[in-house]
This record gives C-alpha cells, structure tokens and sequence, in this order.
C-alpha cells in the first residue's frame, strides 16, 4: 500500500508562517465523536461520565448525522483556529456561514454516508439555510452540555501545549519541534509531512502559512485542514494528555476554595500573557474586578506583570503555575 500523507510546504526561511490557534468547533466535533464511540476513547471516560446525563439527544442525533463516527467532517464547522477564538465566536460565525459552502461540504458528507443518514444528509442539501440554523442551534446546545463546564481546563491544557512548543521552537528551532507534535508528524526541509490513511496531498502554504493547533478531544490521531478557502492547518493531541485531565476543574475549584472564587478564576484564565481588559474578558468579569484580582495575586506572588510598550501582560509565576497543578 502507497504511503499517504498531506505536506505543509511553508518556505524554508519563513518561520514566521507557522503559527499556533485553538479551535471550539474542532473539539466540539470531536466531542461528539466520543459520545458516539466512547469504547476507542479510554483518555475521555472520565469526562464522558460526567456529561453524559446531561446530553442533550436530538441536538446530538443532528450533529451526528453529519460529523459522523471518523474520517471527513464538513468544513464550515471549524472555522480557522486563532489563539483568542471563543466558543461564542465559533457559534456567530457558523451562524453566517455561507450557503454555497453548506451545500459544498455536505455534498461531501453525502457521498461518504449510507443508508438513512445519507436520506437525512440529502435532505440537509435541499434547504441549506435551515439546516445551518440546526446546526448552529444544535452546536450550541451540545456545547452548554458537554463542553462548556470543562473549557476552562480544556483551554487552560491547550494554553500549556502552546507553551511548551514555543520552548521547543526556541530550543531547537522549527524542525525539532515539529518532529515532536506526534509520531504521524515529521519536518523535511521546509515541508510538514503528517501521515494519513486515507488522504495524499501537497500544500502549498507560501504567503498563507500554517495553523498548528491542540486538542484535547481529539486525541486518536492528528487532522488537517487543507481544502481552499480555509486556512492549512493541522491539529495534534495536546502533549501528556492522560485520563485524569478532567479533574482539573475539582483542582480549580478547591483553589477558589483557598483564594476566592474570582482570583481563581482569574490565575486560571491567566494561560498565555493577558492584559487587564483580556484577563477580565476571558473570565467574564468587570475590568475594574479583574484588575483587583491581579493586583492581590500580583502581591500575593502568584502573577507576574511585565510593561510591553503601552501594554501590561500578566502571567503566572512558578508558584502560581504550582497552585493549579502544572507546576
């Protein structure tokens, strides 16, 4: 059997075109993987016990029709990850995604389904603004249920595997950090070379560049995305990843236990540098509250504050890395 692989060709000297995002709709779609096929799982037990009496059926049934258990998902419901996509992000912009590309994608879905789910896809064709508003509604019920009590720490595990491939890049430079992502994944000259089992293509990613992104969900092989227009990118499992990743939320909410709800919520969204308004941003906070919080931690030793240009970017110290149990 010839190897198939998909390869990045980025330019040799353009290091600035790979670039790390996180992406909402990438985990939600694997999520809904999981909940289909939870024995091939075993590192999501933990959090599928946790969601699963909350999961809501139909909304599911509708977002399995077209993520299916493997192989192609539509396009359109991941949009390209950047580092500060949110979810609510994720869900306005499906919201207004183009109907030509509903129709394209599901297309695509249509001819690798069998049976009644490719009646059900078929039928999705027909009326492709309808079937965007279910799923966009779908994409959010199944999110409130199953995601969003655990983004916090989800987000927080990416933010760590970011960090840590930076230290790599620093280290040893593009190639050896590449090479690390995960077994199927290789540097070649100027090329990532990512193996697959079905899919061989060559990328032309000059003047683009390439998104390399985290998954927590996703931890059964690396994906990619490399169909124009969206941007090339390829999405690996989060380093370490292990069962008891889920109980980082219990750890989070012992700290607050310690240090107050709110300081603990902010050291935990503290998972890259973040100005005040940011910090108060991702914790859904007043600016004037976030600011007291980096303030007690800042005092405290938790929180470091460092002046870049006109900005102040906080980040957790050692101590306070310590605290939520990365240390």
């Amino acid at each position: 059997m010839d190897r198939k692989s998909a390869r990045f060709h980025i330019g040799a000297d353009d290091v600035s075109a790979i670039r790390f995002g996180v992406s909402p709709g990438h985990e939600l779609a694997h999520a809904v993987r999981i909940l289909l096929n939870p024995q091939r799982h075993p590192l999501q037990w933990g959090w599928l016990r946790s969601v699963k009496p909350s999961v809501p059926g139909p909304a599911l049934d509708r977002l399995a029709a077209v993520v299916r258990r493997e192989g192609y998902f539509p396009d359109f419901l991941t949009a390209a990850p950047s580092w500060d996509m949110t979810p609510r992000d994720e869900v306005e912009r499906l919201r207004g995604v183009a109907l030509d590309a509903v129709r394209f994608d599901l297309n695509k879905v249509l001819v690798r389904s069998e049976g009644r789910a490719r009646d059900l896809v078929a039928r999705m064709i027909e009326r492709p603004g309808r079937t965007r508003d279910m799923l966009a509604d779908a994409w959010e019920q199944v999110w409130e249920a199953t995601m969003a009590p655990h983004w916090p720490q989800v987000r927080r595990l990416m933010g760590a595997d970011i960090d840590l491939r930076m230290r790599r890049m620093g280290a040893g430079g593009v190639g050896a950090m590449v090479s690390t992502l995960h077994e199927t994944v290789s540097w070649n000259r100027d090329t990532i070379e990512v193996a697959l089992r079905l899919h061989d293509e060559d990328v032309r990613c000059e003047g683009s560049g390439v998104v390399l992104a985290p998954s927590v969900m996703g931890t059964a092989r690396c994906a990619v995305l490399t169909e124009p227009p969206v941007q090339p990118s390829l999405f690996y499992p989060v380093d370490g990843l292990s069962e008891t990743w889920i109980h980082g939320a219990a750890a989070e909410a012992a700290l607050g236990e310690l240090l107050g709800a709110g300081r603990a919520r902010v050291l935990a969204c503290l998972d890259g540098p973040r100005t005040t308004s940011e910090t108060g941003q991702a914790c859904a906070m007043a600016v004037s509250t976030a600011s007291h919080h980096l303030a007690v931690l800042h005092r405290s030793g938790l929180v470091h504050a460092r002046r870049e240009g006109n900005r102040v970017l906080h980040t957790r110290t050692p101590l306070g890395e310590a605290l939520l149990g990365r240390g």
